[in-house]
């Protein structure tokens, strides 16, 4: 068993709801567990010993978008690609990722999927839960040959071909929920547990729109079997609760999952963009957890303010969409938008941010084992360079990771205690294979006519 002894000018503690900074300690690891923290130099048989490192617990992304994102970076900023300023889930997301997979080699999937963990290790990340279309089965693959702890979600859909007219008006077509459901049962016994347990899945029936009472009920009732999480997109756009509403006697999306039991511990809902203050109360008594990632909506002038749904006292974490895999950056735009949209600078603190991505993750997936830097918890660390330029003169670390720390800042990642990351580059992979192959493949989705066609609105 190899022992690594990595030394921190700052060390995170999480002592229930109190979060400390030990200053000049080491983290042991022995394995993949974490065998001491101590203010003493240990023996081991590899030594980290860089000044002005901030240790924290791995950071867990509970929402990310590796392949779908990829297809839109670059194009849809700007308003680029929005029909009358719809959303670009069905005019460019849903249908360019379904024709993508028809016309990519598993090679080709397989280097997007690698583009996107690598990504993610970059950006801090440890973890991610990640919903993906079912062509897609390459991101387990990637992510098991690269070390990453990976929750997949493949979608569920009742209509997996939704489209948008000029209009911006969604049609949908055909029942697909009978089909999914047996593609993720069998992607289940394929990959759970996998990795060493680092590979797991969660059930991802799309959003509340494009998934009737039965798939939902289905897709509830199989979850809750198997002990996974429920992650679903929910209200995303005033769209969604309208067609919500004239659907199911006036409900809004919260309530609509409410009414088919689904509200509840075990249920991630993404963005809640549109809910109201009574949605958010509702979900707030029930236990569920908000995923909200700012920044992709931030670029098509909408807040999404972890301070709000933090206030109705609902359990809200930070994910990146896809979008801009930096975690770190993702928190500062959470604060930020946060402050902004509540016109305080009290809100959104350091601390409760930082929280959100390591113990409060780890306990709403019910993983105690994650999240934490304590003895006997698993060895996934996030350090963090403090010394650059850009973070000095600094006082408070947890003040400075947030507001001026991004993925520059990111010095070494390790998952089970392997070092995926070190010196801010992958230890495993060749970066510029993975950049080239996976930039490669996705130039193809973009060659195509109907994505210049869907990209030009």
């Amino acid at each position: 068993m190899t022992s690594k002894a990595i030394f921190g000018s700052f060390v995170l503690q999480q002592q229930g709801s109190e979060q400390t900074v030990l200053r000049d300690h080491w983290v042991l690891v022995e394995g993949d567990r974490i065998a001491a923290v101590t203010p003493s130099r240990p023996q081991a048989d590899e030594c980290y010993d860089r000044p002005g490192r901030f240790i924290l617990p791995g950071l867990i992304n509970l929402h990310n978008h590796c392949f779908s994102e990829a297809v839109a970076r670059t194009h849809t900023e700007d308003g680029h690609g929005r029909k009358n300023n719809k959303s670009i889930v069905y005019t460019v997301l849903l249908p360019l990722t379904k024709r993508g997979i028809d016309i990519l080699s598993r090679e080709e999937r397989l280097a997007i999927a690698r583009l996107g963990i690598l990504q993610l290790l970059k950006g801090g990340n440890t973890m991610v839960m990640e919903p993906f279309r079912h062509g897609i089965p390459e991101m387990f693959d990637a992510a098991a040959e690269m070390g990453f702890r990976f929750c997949g979600a493949p979608y569920l859909f009742s209509t997996g071909d939704a489209q948008a007219g000029a209009d911006g008006h969604v049609t949908y077509r055909g029942d697909d929920g009978a089909q999914d459901l047996v593609a993720w049962n069998a992607l289940y016994e394929q990959w759970n547990g996998r990795g060493e347990g680092r590979i797991t899945l969660a059930m991802s029936p799309h959003a509340t729109d494009t998934c009737g009472p039965d798939l939902l009920r289905a897709c509830a009732a199989r979850a809750r079997e198997l002990g996974v999480p429920i992650t679903t997109h929910l209200s995303q756009s005033e769209g969604e609760n309208r067609t919500i509403a004239e659907r199911y006697d006036g409900r809004t999306p919260a309530e609509y999952l409410d009414w088919l039991g689904l509200m509840a511990p075990d249920l991630f809902a993404a963005h809640c963009i549109t809910t109201t203050d009574d949605d958010l109360r509702l979900m707030a008594a029930r236990g569920a957890t908000i995923l909200n990632c700012p920044r992709v909506f931030a670029r098509t002038g909408v807040t999404a303010s972890f301070a709000r749904f933090a206030a109705q006292g609902v359990r809200t974490v930070i994910g990146t969409d896809g979008y801009n895999m930096d975690l770190l950056g993702e928190l500062n735009a959470a604060s930020m938008i946060s402050k902004i949209s509540a016109g305080r600078p009290d809100v959104a603190t350091a601390p409760d941010l930082i929280a959100s991505v390591t113990s409060v993750a780890a306990d709403a997936i019910a993983r105690p084992d994650l999240g934490r830097i304590a003895p006997g918890a698993k060895a996934d660390l996030t350090v963090v360079d403090m010394t650059h330029p850009h973070l000095q003169p600094l006082s408070d670390p947890r003040r400075g990771l947030i507001a001026l720390g991004n993925r520059d800042s990111i010095d070494m990642v390790m998952v089970d205690g392997a070092v995926l990351v070190s010196g801010g580059m992958a230890t495993q992979v060749d970066e510029t294979q993975i950049v080239e192959a996976g930039s490669r493949a996705v130039q193809r989705i973009w060659d195509l006519p109907e994505a210049r066609a869907a990209l030009a609105g």
